[in-house]
């Protein structure tokens, strides 16, 4: 049986060398199109690496400022609902490379039963990060308010059918995206599907650039569980 078709979307922020394999691994993923590219306001050639490979370009950012990987994420959920009207949706990070040929088993596991699944990383890959003060905060806190405990509050990577999409009022911005999706979808009955994969990809590791990596994602996961959202 062919499976049904999906859209993708990667917010991809100074992914130059990465996107390439992790496109190529996701091109295949059997019936998945589109694949939308959101490039975040990258410096380098992370817009024509994508545009080589087929995908279609978005723009959420000027080159060079900031950005939002929430407001990066609203924008191509827009557009894939738009492209691809009442399709799932697979959401993706740009550093993957080839092991996102294994999110096929995200899709896989949608149904009735779970309108929602998220990848959870090998503990080794985890472990490569930093210290996991954001991601014990996030955990404890969905856990204290919902019930349920997640295992990876902050995985990029998640497939939704449409009505989990519908049951989003938006999206936290930054790299809160995560944790209020999350939450959002717990506030309306929907339990996610957590999923062990061999992922693997560019751990930001214990370095000034990493530890202010994860400065700015605990105050964006903070503004998440304040209940900030980027209304649709």
């Amino acid at each position: 049986m062919r499976p049904p078709a999906a859209a993708a979307v990667i917010p991809a922020r100074n992914e130059a060398e990465l996107l390439p394999a992790t496109l190529r691994a996701l091109s295949s993923i059997p019936n998945l199109s589109p694949i939308l590219v959101v490039d975040d306001g990258s410096t380098d050639g992370t817009a024509a690496a994508a545009r080589a490979l087929g995908a279609r370009v978005l723009c959420s950012a000027p080159p060079g400022s900031p950005g939002d990987k929430g407001r990066a994420l609203r924008l191509g959920l827009l557009a894939a609902r738009a492209q691809a009207p009442g399709a799932p949706v697979l959401l993706a990070d740009a550093d993957l490379g080839a092991s996102a040929a294994h999110l096929a088993s995200l899709l896989a596991a949608l149904g009735p039963r779970h309108p929602a699944a998220v990848a959870a990383f090998p503990r080794k890959a985890a472990a490569r990060g930093g210290f996991g003060l954001v991601k014990r905060l996030a955990r404890r806190e969905i856990s204290r308010r919902t019930g349920y405990r997640p295992g990876e509050p902050l995985s990029g990577q998640r497939a939704l059918l449409p009505e989990a999409l519908d049951a989003l009022p938006g999206l936290a911005p930054g790299f809160g995206a995560e944790v209020g999706m999350t939450l959002d979808l717990l506030s309306r009955g929907l339990v996610p599907l957590e999923l062990p994969l061999p992922l693997a990809h560019r751990p930001t590791g214990k370095t000034p650039a990493g530890f202010a990596h994860r400065a700015r994602q605990g105050r964006d996961v903070l503004r998440a569980l304040r209940g900030e959202r980027l209304p649709w």
